[in-house]
């Protein structure tokens, strides 16, 4: 009998309860919460590794489309598409990358797709702590043709990323709008969802190609209501934003990715 043989139902309610609590810990720091859905899907409800990027890609699809309407009282759409050369810049390669990503996940052995999960989950834990705790625009590191050039290499490397754990890649996306950019981090969280949304649907396409996205249609309740969750566990982490100081809770979300990451390594 295989993993996903084996594997009972979902509940409703563990269900909701698990998006709920994703989205909060994604709204309080501006993120999806792709990221800490994905270790769950895996360790908590037994989807196989690819099935489980596949579920956690559409859902991030849904926190990232229902994301940016919440943001524009603070950061008006005006303001998102005044620096839409940005934004091409990034999608450019990112959406390359988000093909090349997904291409390589439908390859992969599931034993080394456990392991890339799994440092690639590590990464992010790093980023979360050194990346993503700044709160003003800086001086962008290049200009001109460099600044270009290394917003693409930028975009196609977080498009890989993405597409193979099945994230929105905001967590990438926004100390590399600061860094490379030098806008300030508000609108660097709506402009990585502006870039996010097409990259996710790139890679989503491209795994749609393979008869693994079956995995969606069998599961398409279970996915309806934890993205259901996550999409009011998000709003919920919003308005919660400053209860808790970012210098606290960041160790601890990124504390939560390692333990995650050890658990997929051993699941290898």
């Amino acid at each position: 009998m295989t993993e996903a043989e084996s594997r009972v139902a979902p509940k409703p309610v563990p269900a909701f309860t698990a998006g709920a609590a994703i989205g909060v810990l994604g709204g309080l720091i501006g993120l999806g919460g792709a990221e800490f859905r994905l270790p769950l899907l895996i360790g908590v409800f037994r989807f196989a590794a690819l099935e489980a990027v596949i579920l956690n890609k559409v859902m991030s699809l849904v926190v990232v489309a229902v994301a940016l309407p919440f943001r524009m009282s603070a950061v008006p759409l005006e303001m998102v598409g005044a620096h839409w050369p940005i934004a091409l810049n990034l999608l450019a390669g990112s959406m390359a990358g988000a093909w090349i990503g997904a291409g390589w996940a439908l390859r992969l052995r599931p034993a080394l797709f456990y392991r890339i999960i799994a440092m690639l989950l590590t990464v992010v834990a790093a980023v979360l702590l050194l990346g993503h705790g700044g709160g003003e625009g800086t001086v962008p590191a290049f200009s001109g043709i460099g600044q270009a050039v290394a917003g693409l290499v930028a975009g196609i490397g977080i498009g890989i990323v993405a597409s193979l754990i099945g994230v929105a890649g905001g967590e990438f996306l926004i100390p590399t709008l600061i860094l490379l950019y030098g806008v300030d981090v508000k609108l660097a969280g709506s402009l990585s969802l502006a870039v996010s949304l097409p990259t996710m649907l790139v890679g989503f396409a491209r795994y749609s190609r393979d008869r693994s996205v079956l995995v969606l249609r069998q599961n398409l309740r279970f996915v309806a209501i934890m993205a259901a969750g996550s999409v009011a566990g998000a709003y919920l982490g919003g308005q919660m934003l400053g209860l808790i100081p970012a210098h606290l809770l960041l160790p601890v979300l990124a504390a939560i990715l390692v333990i995650s990451a050890i658990k997929i390594w051993r699941h290898a």
